[in-house]
């Protein structure tokens, strides 16, 4: 019994549910969902996190729960489970991209320094726990879902590239 006890209180391998310290996580959008079947209502809580450690790396986790804290940690779970790479030069994009996932259509732009982050709502959580500070950002889509605004985003984060720079030095001979 005494061991049990031990374990509950998070010493030995309750450690592993930790989340990770450099990674911040933001709870995006909590609702409750209800699946109605001849027995009944089964109500649920569908939890969606952003996690983020502000140095280009960025995620987006959804999970459904019994309760409220079950369905945060498993999204929190999943969002740094599906961790992108966002190239940041000069603290903001390399260039401008725009993206679709499902009725969702959003245009991400570069902007010069000092500008600061002109997005709303969920582009402005999502790039500020990927540390992008300069960013100008217009949601095209008539949709205020912020799970498919959050998806979206996630999806031109990742068309961005970084044109490598190969000079080979010619040589004389």
């Amino acid at each position: 019994m005494e061991k049990r006890f031990q374990r509950g209180m998070g010493s030995e391998r309750g450690a592993f549910n930790k989340p990770a310290p450099e990674f911040d996580s933001k709870l995006l959008g909590l609702a409750r969902v209800t699946r109605v079947t001849a027995g009944g209502k089964h109500m649920r809580f569908r939890a969606v996190v952003i996690a983020g450690n502000k140095k280009g790396k960025v995620g987006v986790g959804v999970a459904k729960g019994l309760d409220v804290q079950a369905a945060v940690e498993k999204a929190t779970r999943q969002a740094r489970k599906h961790l992108i790479e966002v190239p940041i030069i000069n603290d903001t994009i390399p260039h401008e991209v725009s993206a679709k996932y499902g009725p969702a259509r959003l245009i991400l732009k570069p902007q010069h320094r000092g500008r600061g982050l002109v997005a709303g709502g969920t582009i402005r959580a999502i790039c500020l726990l990927a540390g992008i500070k300069n960013i100008s950002s217009k949601l095209l889509g008539r949709t205020s879902n912020k799970l498919n605004n959050a998806q979206a985003t996630i999806e031109a984060l990742k068309k961005l590239r970084v044109k490598h720079a190969t000079a080979t030095p010619e040589t004389k001979s």
